[in-house]
């Protein structure tokens, strides 16, 4: 099965054509934060409100150590897919689903330990480690579904139906909403019932996702089940696999540190940052949709050795990133006073919030860059390199924090994030030409871009 040569055409529409749906896709992501932020703000109680945050940065170091599943899955599809390879495209969704179903169950099995450990490394106040821990021991119920979904969006958006997966993030995330709406605010659940919704979310997106695969494999999956055996495909997951994972559990350590530095600062400053996370997510996620064509094109682009369609792709994503990046900045500076006010009704949150609000309406510029570069990477599986240039620029985060915190307090830890969001990209981009090179040397490059 050949790959169709308009799918390595690749021009502006092409890019939007992936990059919007997807876009909108991840967007109702951070939209639940921002929703169970203000359902828990309604009650009034920072300590509430950073049970939410620190609970939510627990699970963000569980699950996304596990995004894997997704930006691996999606790599490796889209390379199957440019090659024409049915079958391994088939074969690639099949071991991450094994591989998310056994790893959700080990998390459910540690749940007790993963949630001591969490809190020892936060070290939140007593009220809030309560919140946190009420929160924490419900939702991780759904681990082994929320890792099948990860591996069914990756497949999903490397086969590029980024429609299709525009409709099951917003099927999940849309009940989540929902239910944390009417049990957390209307029927007074608090803290357990945003929790209850976004288990809920997770398994009617399962669901809907299982039936969706089926019906895209045509129901022939007998010969990708026996491709499962595949010791090569394997190892070749597994490489790019724990790559992946190294990559985001250090992201994710560099959040985390981010949350418990704050924390010293107390309750309030806690909070403040919490709402303003909520804006450098939003804008992650407005990013996300280009770093998802990326993805996607540079994949099949790579599986077809086709350079001048990555090339090409790498240029446009690029472009319309920036562009992007800048545009949502200035409305985070604009419209920034009006959104904190509608996730905290706590008055001292509120005005923090603002004072620091300047470098949450400046990180997607400051992060540009490496949402760009992580999505070319992740399509062309260049992931040693993209986990290598993580653990650099984590360790200039680090040095950075000890030192600028102690002289500018919150505004120090704000500007170490903003460093280490710019070193990111600029290490990728340095070592983007030098990859390009040996991943097309001696290629033939037929296919029009």
């Amino acid at each position: 099965m050949a790959v169709p040569s308009s799918a390595l055409r690749i021009d502006s529409r092409t890019v939007l054509g992936i990059a919007v749906p997807m876009t909108l896709a991840f967007l109702t992501t951070p939209l639940i934060g921002i929703v169970d932020t203000a359902v828990i703000g309604h009650y009034g109680d920072p300590a509430l409100m950073g049970g939410i945050a620190v609970a939510a940065l627990i699970f963000d170091v569980v699950f996304s150590t596990f995004n894997f599943l997704r930006a691996g899955t999606t790599g490796l599809t889209a390379q199957a897919f440019g090659a024409g390879h049915r079958r391994e495209m088939q074969a690639a969704l099949l071991r991450a689903l094994v591989v998310a179903v056994l790893a959700g169950l080990v998390i459910v099995a540690l749940m007790v330990p993963l949630r001591r450990a969490g809190l020892a490394f936060i070290a939140p106040s007593d009220a809030v480690a309560d919140a946190a821990s009420r929160y924490f021991d419900i939702r991780v119920l759904a681990a082994p579904v929320t890792l099948a979904n990860y591996a069914l969006l990756g497949w999903v958006l490397g086969l590029g139906r980024s429609g299709i997966a525009l409709a099951l993030q917003t099927l999940i995330n849309g009940v989540n909403i929902g239910l944390s709406l009417l049990l957390g605010l209307t029927l007074g659940w608090g803290i357990a019932g945003v929790a209850i919704a976004a288990v809920a979310g997770e398994g009617l997106g399962l669901l809907a996702a299982l039936v969706i695969a089926y019906r895209l494999g045509r129901g022939h999956w007998s010969p990708a089940v026996a491709a499962l055996a595949d010791v090569h495909a394997f190892h070749r997951m597994a490489g790019v696999n724990a790559d992946i994972m190294m990559r985001s559990f250090a992201l994710l350590f560099a959040f985390a540190l981010f949350t418990r530095t704050g924390a010293r600062f107390g309750d309030v400053t806690l909070a403040a940052n919490a709402v303003l996370m909520n804006f450098f997510m939003v804008g992650g996620f407005f990013l996300d949709g280009l770093a998802a064509a990326a993805e996607q094109l540079v994949g099949r682009a790579v599986g077809a050795r086709a350079a001048d369609a990555f090339h090409a792709t790498v240029r446009l994503t690029l472009m319309w990133s920036v562009g992007l990046a800048g545009l949502t900045s200035a409305a985070f500076w604009l419209g920034g006073p009006a959104l904190i006010a509608t996730m905290t009704a706590s008055a001292e949150v509120r005005a923090l919030a603002a004072l620091y609000l300047p470098w949450a309406a400046l990180m997607p510029m400051f992060g540009v860059f490496a949402f760009e570069m992580d999505g070319v990477y992740i399509g062309a599986t260049w992931s040693r390199d993209m986990r290598n240039m993580m653990l650099l620029s984590l360790a200039v985060y680090t040095t950075l924090i000890a030192a600028l915190v102690p002289v500018l307090g919150n505004h120090g830890l704000w500007l170490a994030l903003a460093v280490f969001l710019g070193a990111r990209g600029l290490t990728l981009g340095l070592r983007l030409p030098k990859l390009a090179a040996k991943t097309f040397a001696n290629r033939n490059d037929g296919i029009r871009s």
